[in-house]
């Protein structure tokens, strides 16, 4: 089943999220990464950013919320990830499904504004779910993709092999295309 604008902007909502539109895919322009890398895959020749050691959180640990919010909102301000409205594009997944292939069918960009009150961690949106986290923890942990509007800035909030979760910001240097980024 397919989810519609408005209750997708309902799920965002205890986040901090106002939802602004629906974005489809094709219609949003992406920081260029070599063929075949994901952000995570990139490095820092490829404009790639990383949280500072203290910011980055083991998932079980009592500060997690506090340090990957504040991680997060860093990067975010530091990396231009927001308008001067504070909006951005959030990658979601407008199906109710569990099926992997379904979902895949289903994603698009959320473009939405940050709210003052906002809370990536304890509002628990399924949206900005983690569900590799599972393999570390029963805890709620994030891990979602962001885009500036301008396309300039790409921040992933990713859980890590090693049972940790930080964010990492892609930004390469202005006028470097996608075939021209160093693989």
């Amino acid at each position: 089943m397919t989810l519609t604008d408005a209750e997708m902007a309902t799920l965002l909502a205890p986040a901090g999220f106002r939802f602004i539109q629906r974005r489809n895919l094709e219609d949003v322009q992406l920081p260029p990464l070599p063929p075949g890398y994901s952000p995570a895959s990139t490095g820092p020749e490829h404009g790639r950013f990383d949280s500072r050691p203290d910011e980055i959180a083991d998932v079980d640990a009592p500060d997690m919320p506090d340090k990957l919010n504040a991680d997060w909102f860093r990067m975010a301000t530091e990396y231009g990830l927001f308008n001067d409205d504070r909006e951005f594009l959030l990658g979601v997944t407008y199906t109710k499904s569990d099926d992997a292939d379904d979902q895949e069918a289903h994603r698009a960009w959320a473009q939405v504004r940050l709210l003052d009150a906002w809370d990536l961690v304890a509002s628990e949106v399924d949206q900005l779910r983690s569900w590799m986290a599972a393999l570390f923890t029963t805890r709620f942990v994030p891990e979602f993709t962001v885009v500036s509007l301008d396309g300039r800035t790409m921040m992933n909030t990713t859980v890590w092999g090693d049972g940790t979760v930080s964010t990492i910001a892609i930004r390469p240097r202005p006028g470097v295309s996608a075939s021209e980024a160093p693989a």
